[in-house]
């Protein structure tokens, strides 16, 4: 080794080692009480930090356990809580100087904790306001009205980077025993942070059950309504199920989601495709077999936390319909005025997601075929939901379930209706109003070309239990059973009665109508019709003998 290399060699090793020592000279604790000062005053809440460290080789400064107060308007736990916080400085100022320019700042591993209240504020709008000033007396002894800044601490921060790294996010409310949405391994990144000007991030976090989120624009400049942000918008995996949704909505399934946000601190607007599957919306339904895509757009008032849904149409395969309406946030729950619109959808594309919404065919049965038609108004908070509107469906295939069968396997219909594996439905329409409590259809009118029309009302209870009273019209050579003595009702028709479970509904015989009907005809008299006493028609009707 020559000479010159030696020499390089030595005081190359020599910085080192100044650059090693440097830190036991000096002493980094001595900046704490400015650091927590200046932090605060940009925040506008008291910042506590644990002891410091120096690196000189790494440009930074380290802090430990770092706590930063909520607004005391919401809660009195930490705003935000961390493992460490690390601070880039300039190292020539710090050494000669000891002035602290500081060029970065990572979070390691906080708790952040978002909360909002009953008003619609959220505690984070009020970070980097300056504390109002106290009233004062005016000379005469009167008390001046107090002032505050609008514009905080932060108005003259700026850095060159800030990141949160591997960090924690409840956002809840006030007061509520709802779960709150938990994220996890939130990661945030902001490059030349200014309060007073447009800059841009990136957000990275996993919530419920390992669903990814991502957010990737810009935002600012601060103000103490909110920041302006426009960012596209990305969900996977998003297991709805572990939400903290309501349980009486039974929600599940996987969610994917595309979209865009754009907000002015007040207002939010996003528009996206999100995509479900194995979606599940009823507490007794079972996953959809296919896709469910939703487009939509939707504005949401931050401060009233209500939003209106401008478009969303709902597709499975080439079926389409639209949901459009209100919705608005009510201490625990959500009020929603939608309305559900659809005309002409193909029943072979939404057959298999009727088991998510809670609608249950006869075991072994399926819908084939035709269209359908509804117009449903969807109100009430979401753990109370009422659906109600028309419904009606047209040239389809119940397969699987022989109505005629079932319509033949009564006493007074006996051998007088075509049976078939089958049920071919010409046209079915009702009114539904469900509700937790139950579901009430009205106005049923079902026509069934190879046996008539059938048409009444009934309950289905929340267990699935059948409460149904019905009058059958037979066409055809079935026709004249309903001449038959003693059951000449208004109009004509044979009552009966729909029992049992939506999975396995039981037809039997209306006697009380029965019975009504043939003391009518008995009684009352249509002319010609009948001579018999109301004892031997019933005889007759369930072929006993007298």
């Amino acid at each position: 080794m020559n000479k010159l290399t030696r020499n390089i060699a030595i005081v190359a090793a020599v910085i080192v080692v100044i650059l090693i020592a440097l830190p036991m000279f000096i002493n980094v604790n001595s900046f704490k009480p400015r650091i927590e000062s200046e932090l605060g005053s940009a925040l506008g809440r008291k910042a506590q930090v644990g002891n410091l460290s120096l690196s000189i080789l790494g440009g930074s400064v380290g802090a430990e356990n770092i706590s930063i107060a909520d607004d005391p308007g919401f809660s009195t736990s930490p705003f935000l809580t961390a493992k460490s916080l690390k601070i880039g400085v300039e190292l020539m100022p710090l050494i000669f100087s000891r002035q602290l320019h500081v060029t970065g700042i990572t979070f390691n591993e906080p708790s952040i904790n978002v909360l909002s209240n009953p008003r619609g504020a959220w505690n984070y709008q009020s970070l980097g306001r300056t504390a109002p000033k106290q009233e004062s007396p005016s000379d005469n002894g009167a008390r001046k009205p107090a002032s505050s800044s609008s514009g905080g601490g932060l108005v003259g921060f700026s850095v060159a980077e800030l990141k949160v790294t591997n960090g924690k996010l409840m956002i809840g409310k006030t007061n509520s025993s709802a779960k709150p949405l938990a994220m996890e391994k939130v990661n945030i990144d902001v490059r030349n942070f200014s309060a007073a000007s447009q800059f841009p991030f990136t957000l990275s976090a996993l919530l419920a059950d390992n669903g990814k989120l991502k957010l990737d624009g810009t935002a600012g400049p601060l103000a103490p309504a909110g920041a302006p942000v426009e960012a596209a918008l990305k969900l996977s995996d998003l297991n709805l199920a572990e939400l903290g949704a309501e349980p009486s909505l039974g929600l599940g399934g996987v969610a994917t989601l595309d979209g865009t946000l754009q907000s002015d601190g007040k207002n939010a607007k996003i528009n996206g495709t999100l995509t479900l599957d194995k979606l599940k919306v009823s507490p007794k339904g079972t996953p959809a077999g296919k896709q469910v895509t939703v487009k939509f757009s939707t504005a949401y008032n931050i401060a009233s936390r209500g939003g209106t849904l401008s478009q969303g149409d709902i597709l499975v395969g080439k079926a389409v319909v639209r949901l459009t309406g209100r919705y608005e946030s009510q201490a625990d729950s959500t009020v929603l005025n939608l309305k559900l619109d659809g005309s002409g959808v193909p029943v072979d594309e939404i057959e298999s997601i009727l088991p998510a919404v809670g609608l249950t065919l006869p075991a072994g049965s399926g819908l084939k075929g035709g269209v359908l038609a509804t117009s449903l108004m969807i109100t009430g908070p979401t753990d109370k939901l009422i659906i109600a509107g028309p419904v009606r469906l047209e040239n389809s295939i119940l397969t699987g379930f022989d109505l005629g069968g079932k319509l033949s396997a009564l006493s007074v219909l006996n051998g007088k209706v075509g049976s078939s594996k089958d049920t071919q439905i010409q046209s079915a329409s009702l009114r539904a109003q469900v509700a937790p409590q139950g579901s009430n259809l009205n106005n049923i009118d079902l026509n069934v070309s190879s046996i008539g029309t059938i048409s009444g009302s009934g309950t289905v209870s929340p267990s699935g239990a059948l409460n149904f009273h019905m009058v059958a019209n037979l066409s055809g050579a079935a026709g004249g059973v309903t001449q038959i003595a003693g059951l000449g009702r208004k109009g004509g028709g044979i009552p009966f009665m729909i029992e049992g479970t939506t999975s396995d509904p039981k037809f039997v015989p209306d006697v009380k109508g029965m019975a009504s009907g043939a003391v009518e005809e008995a009684l009352g008299g249509k002319s010609g019709v009948n001579t018999k006493s109301p004892t031997d028609t019933l005889r007759g009707l369930f072929k006993t003998k007298p």
